[in-house]
């Protein structure tokens, strides 16, 4: 707790004072005992008690939970922070079967580029496993989301569910080898893969059932002789508009289509946690024989799943060291401004591609067929140079605080030996002038506040998630579960309660984030976001510095339970009333049902 408010401090050194949130005062759910009783216990630091909670836990468990290994664009690559209004409903609906695309003979990946074909382990076949059952009928992709549903940890979802998504290549290999460095190819053969995830059929009905404007949520492009064109129209993209124009055509790109598609908003809600950044997404369906956009590269690390008909890509390495893992999107290029492509194929349904930040790519339709294909976008400005950019001018600020050196005047005649027209000087001076700034630059780590800018970077990253898509297990157990309804006239199922023998753990990894900001204590969290980029304000709840230690056991100890009675609170009231402040939220679920009382 100590940490946070120092880390305030040094944030409100840096920082214009934000406009408090104020604490979010509801009606509970939930009822709570009249008269508190008070607790004396020796205190334990919160990795203390997550470690005997750990303890007590089944080794098979704490094994399950295991993270995967952490690691260290064409405009069709990066998923647009345009975004139109959505839902917060937790709930995902059912993936609809939906028939196959006509088989195509495979083809084969030309020029230099990494393969699915690697040494080491492979990873097990997509589909159900354990005590799922195989449902006939059902994609791949079916499978394996009906599989996330009975995983109850979301960090094992996300990471199982990123396996799938790189299957068969190991996602140790790819973090290691190929993540950040190499164009990586994954051919399947199986058209099916992907199915259920989204299609031209989904586009046409979103067309005549949701409210879709050009310009905000659909584009119309094409790329002819050289030179890109956006045609949008002004107003609401009915199917007439948007039919008419891909037929004359111009590639359609539907921006944000986690807003219309529960299955897109499941499939990247999951994959969040797998990345601790964004991820966002575009679907672009392109007409044969035409190309939409002019070659380019982005700012995000980019991964095209082919959904129906087929594409040619042509992909380059950034063409000097300035591009390589590029911090913005270029200008688009002519044919006369690449080289050779480090990787020329054909994608069909059910194929994976990646590219890093900085490759230069672009996509044509040929052979009379169309091309459906999503591009799931992630990591933009995650780089260690963004995390410095915020800490050092927050160093700098407290090192000329707390160290006299930094408050130390220039050299009265330091213009006469330093500057460009001094840069050749052989002046003892100059030489005696550099060192006496590395030297402080190499002091200012001992000033940083690494950990309140993670902090921050963290409550970003927050606010950036999309709301999380909830299992009927943690529904089932959840404020999303209690059988409370309106029935003959009045509310019904009143009065479930939490107790001191309750058991909890936050409902999903990563979905809040206690921060100290201003001298306060404030809670972010993921539940109440929109799946439109920043529709939202930051949702947060004021936390009393009392309550601190019992916040950070509960966010470190997932998935394991906690007692509220083991909470370290003052007082049973206290206790209670800090988790049914949190369950009624919707932050945390119960290991049983609650009971009426």
């Amino acid at each position: 707790m100590d940490e946070l408010r120092n880390s305030a401090a040094l944030l409100r050194r840096g920082r214009g004072r934000r406009r408090r949130q104020p604490q979010l005062r509801g009606g509970s759910l939930l009822a709570l005992p009249l008269r508190p009783r008070k607790i004396r216990r020796p205190r334990r630091g919160a990795a203390s008690r997550v470690a005997a909670l750990r303890a007590r836990a089944l080794p098979s468990l704490e094994a399950s939970d295991a993270k995967a290994e952490p690691t260290a664009g064409e405009r069709e690559g990066p998923a647009e922070r345009r975004e139109t209004s959505r839902s917060a409903e937790p709930r995902p609906l059912p993936v609809r079967p939906r028939p196959a695309s006509a088989a195509a003979p495979p083809r084969r990946a030309e020029g230099r580029a990494a393969l699915s074909r690697h040494p080491g382990p492979p990873v097990p076949p997509p589909g159900p496993h354990g005590d799922q059952p195989e449902r006939p009928g059902d994609s791949p992709l079916q499978h394996v989301l009906a599989e996330l549903d009975g995983i109850p940890s979301s960090r094992r979802r996300a990471a199982r569910l990123f396996e799938w998504l790189l299957a068969p290549m190991p996602p140790d290999h790819f973090y290691r080898r190929l993540w950040e460095r190499e164009a990586v190819l994954v051919r399947r053969q199986d058209h099916r893969y992907y199915e259920g995830l989204f299609s031209t059929a989904d586009l046409d009905s979103m067309l005549r059932s949701e409210d879709v404007h050009f310009g905000q949520h659909l584009d119309a492009a094409r790329y002819v002789g050289g030179r890109r064109e956006t045609l949008n129209p002004p107003g609401r993209a009915l199917p007439a508009a948007a039919w008419a124009l891909y037929r004359a055509g111009c590639s359609l790109r539907l921006l944000c289509p986690q807003a219309f598609s529960p299955t897109v908003w499941q499939f990247l809600a999951v994959l969040q946690e797998q990345f601790g950044s964004m991820a966002g997404s575009n679907v672009y369906l392109t007409p044969p024989n035409s190309q939409g956009f002019a070659p380019h590269y982005d700012d995000i690390e980019a991964f095209v799943l082919q959904l129906e008909g087929r594409k040619l890509w042509r992909v380059y390495r950034p063409r000097d060291p300035s591009e390589e893992l590029a911090l913005t999107s270029s200008p688009n290029f002519s044919q006369e401004d690449l080289g050779e492509p480090v990787l020329q194929t054909v994608l069909e349904p059910g194929d994976l591609l990646y590219f890093p930040r900085g490759f230069i790519h672009q996509a044509e339709c040929q052979d009379g067929a169309h091309s459906l294909h999503l591009t799931l976008s992630t990591y933009q400005r995650n780089t260690w140079g963004d995390f410095l950019e915020a800490v050092l001018p927050l160093a700098v600020r407290a090192a000329i605080e707390e160290n006299v050196e930094f408050r130390r005047g220039l050299p009265r005649d330091f213009m006469d030996y330093m500057g460009a027209q001094h840069s050749d000087s052989k002046d003892p001076r100059r030489t005696a002038f550099m060192e006496k700034v590395r030297v402080l630059v190499a002091r200012l780590g001992h000033f940083a506040p690494v950990d309140a800018v993670a902090d921050q970077r963290a409550k970003d990253f927050i606010h950036d998630s999309l709301p999380p898509v909830l299992t009927e297990r943690e529904r089932a157990l959840s404020v999303h579960g209690l059988p409370v309804r309106w029935e003959a006239g009045e509310p019904v199922n009143v009065g479930a309660q939490l107790t001191t023998e309750t058991e909890v753990h936050m409902l999903q990894d990563g979905i809040a984030r206690l921060v100290g900001e201003g001298g306060c204590l404030f809670l972010y969290y993921t539940v109440e976001n929109s799946r439109v980029y920043h529709l939202e304000e930051p949702k947060c709840l004021e936390i009393c510095p009392q309550q601190a230690d019992a916040i950070e056991l509960l966010l470190r100890s997932y998935p394991e339970f906690v007692r509220v009675g083991d909470l370290p609170c003052d007082s049973v009231e206290d206790q209670l009333s800090l988790a049914t402040m949190l369950y009624d939220k919707g932050l945390l679920l119960t290991k049983t049902p609650l009971v009426l009382s």
